[in-house]
């Protein structure tokens, strides 16, 4: 059985796409910690452990999610992109990627953001625009 970020990769199911390659997928969390808030996934690989991932697609899914933290850092305003990699929410493995002007940015016990459809839908737009410029 699909996994939910297996559905979302495959348009089955709506997301705010930031990036996208043939093995991998970027979208936006919908409980952000902060604006541009980004969750990075293999496309065809639902193991929920990022260790348990072959050699060839962890380190592709890295490389993949550098890209994304650059497109971030470039859209969103911030002083880095922090990563954290947890898998206890979905049993897909995927990055969190978390915009960061303090390191209080990154709790994840804190309150999410609430955010309108206009507002995803923009910033998916400014990450994705930066997104395609670096590749």
């Amino acid at each position: 059985m699909s996994t939910i970020f297996t559905k979302i990769a495959h348009g089955e199911i709506p997301s705010y796409k930031v990036a996208e390659s043939e093995e991998y997928y970027a979208f936006l969390d919908i409980a952000p910690m902060a604006k541009g808030h980004t969750l990075v996934i293999p496309k065809n690989v639902e193991d929920d452990y990022i260790f348990n991932l072959e050699d060839e697609t962890y380190i592709g899914l890295c490389a993949f999610a550098k890209k994304v933290a650059q497109a971030i850092k470039a859209a969103v305003p911030c002083q880095r992109v922090g990563v954290a990699v947890l898998g206890m929410e979905v049993p897909h493995t995927h990055i969190h990627l978390v915009p960061l002007t303090t390191e209080a940015d990154m709790d994840f016990r804190k309150k999410k953001l609430e955010l309108s459809q206009e507002e995803f839908a923009e910033i998916a737009s400014s990450i994705y625009n930066e997104y395609v410029k670096i590749q």
